[in-house]
């Protein structure tokens, strides 16, 4: 064999593992969108949920999945750019934390399956067409429901029985579905002896407004409604209910671990659990059209016995034993 003839061939011989290997198939990625900073624990631990039940399920990072991660705050403009990015790399699916990241993606792409951990109405939203029948690429678990006003105001007026004057407050900006909750709200007020108020903030100062004003008459009360401002805020919302001397029910734990009275809610980390189980199903072929939208299914009491105490509040023992955590 002539010596240029076998250079040629062994240069050709020794690019077929390099040709191999770029004919393999992509391993699927699974994008996150996720509203909170890198460093925020709470995202971190709904990520972490969401990875270790897919661990579960056989899909694990390297081996035959790619995780790619955008935690992009809750700056308007950093979520649009990590949307981008995402949608742009053509992702197997995306994870998303929120309505304004799901919002943002579906402007992005009506193609790309997106699942939802945490949201509170998508029909209200926009986001499917109903939660039995989604219709579209989109699909996930919501935190709450209307009928959950009831429950707030039977434990509100359990710790504090004096409450005669209850005030929702919202931001009707963060929250376009308020009116069934309000709906609700003021429906269950009567069997509980409440006069029913909406407070609408739409900054922080007229969140301290609202506040003041429903601590300038005695046995007034506050039920915080679950939205994304409120979420964003909830250190100053919490401070405020301390300040004045307020009684509050909260709809996620985090408020009660900062301070607040008492919170009853959904545990969102079960949520991002059950989300992976649709993305496995995504993986496999089924479409986010087909996958109706979850109701919760686990809840969790908290009650801060430290601010009942700083309020005068003598919580029932029977309470405390049913509370799945008690802040001393």
């Amino acid at each position: 064999m002539r010596r240029r003839d076998f250079l040629t061939l062994l240069g050709a011989a020794a690019a077929w593992p390099f040709a191999t290997r770029a004919q393999q198939p992509r391993m699927p990625v699974i994008g996150f969108l996720m509203m909170y900073a890198e460093t925020d624990t709470r995202g971190q631990s709904f990520a972490a949920a969401f990875r270790e039940e897919l661990n579960e399920l056989g899909w694990t990072e390297g081996r035959n999945i790619q995780l790619e991660y955008r935690w992009a705050t809750s700056d308007p403009e950093r979520i649009e750019r990590s949307a981008r990015e995402l949608v742009l790399s053509q992702p197997a699916l995306i994870l998303s934390s929120s309505a304004p990241t799901t919002a943002t993606l579906l402007k992005q792409t009506r193609i790309i399956p997106i699942i939802f951990g945490n949201l509170v109405d998508p029909v209200g939203s926009g986001f499917v067409e109903s939660l039995s029948k989604p219709g579209g690429n989109v699909t996930g678990f919501i935190n709450a429901e209307p009928a959950m006003t009831g429950k707030w105001l039977e434990l509100l007026k359990t710790v504090a029985p004096r409450v005669t004057r209850v005030a929702a407050v919202f931001n009707p900006d963060a929250a376009p579905y308020i009116g069934s909750y309000l709906d609700a709200f003021k429906a269950e007020a009567a069997s509980f002896a409440v006069e029913a108020t909406a407070a609408p903030v739409r900054d922080r100062s007229e969140l301290e407004t609202a506040i003041t004003a429903q601590a300038r008459e005695p046995n007034g009360g506050l039920m915080v409604m679950p939205d994304g401002f409120m979420f964003a805020f909830q250190s100053e919302v919490t401070a405020l209910a301390a300040r004045y001397r307020i009684p509050a029910t909260y709809f996620f734990r985090s408020f009660a671990e900062q301070g607040g009275l008492l919170s009853y809610g959904n545990d969102i980390v079960d949520n991002y659990r059950r989300a992976a189980i649709y993305a496995d199903r995504i993986l496999k072929g089924e479409k986010p059209s087909a996958l109706p939208v979850q109701s919760p299914v686990k809840f969790e009491l908290v009650i801060n016995r430290k601010t009942a105490n700083a309020l005068g509040l003598d919580v029932p023992p029977s309470l405390l034993d049913r509370a799945n955590e008690v802040i001393e």
